[in-house]
């Protein structure tokens, strides 16, 4: 089972990161704060001080076409937001070629 399914690199998780040394993580739906922690550190090699978690809910919509009324939803995943030791980082980006 993978824990860290993706990183969340938004502005707001960006601007989180390089003010307060938090990351945000999309992770497994069936994983504790605890792997969650032991995933981070063994992946990125930093020192975790806290581990905030959250479900996010799907989003429902609703459109009126010719045919009739559609309904759907996105899927709901869980959100982990990792704040790390004074002094570590994690740089998303060391690994992207041309």
């Amino acid at each position: 089972m993978s824990i860290l399914i993706k990183p969340i690199i938004t502005e707001k998780a960006t601007a989180d990161a390089e003010l307060n040394n938090r990351y945000g993580f999309i992770v497994n739906p069936k994983a504790n704060k605890v792997e969650i922690k032991k995933a981070v550190e063994a992946t990125y090699e930093v020192s975790v001080l806290k581990v905030r978690t959250l479900n996010v809910r799907p989003d429902r919509s609703t459109r009126y076409t010719k045919t009739g009324i559609q309904t759907g939803k996105t899927n709901a995943y869980k959100k982990a937001i990792v704040q790390v030791a004074e002094g570590d980082e994690i740089d998303f980006y060391n690994n992207i070629q041309d």
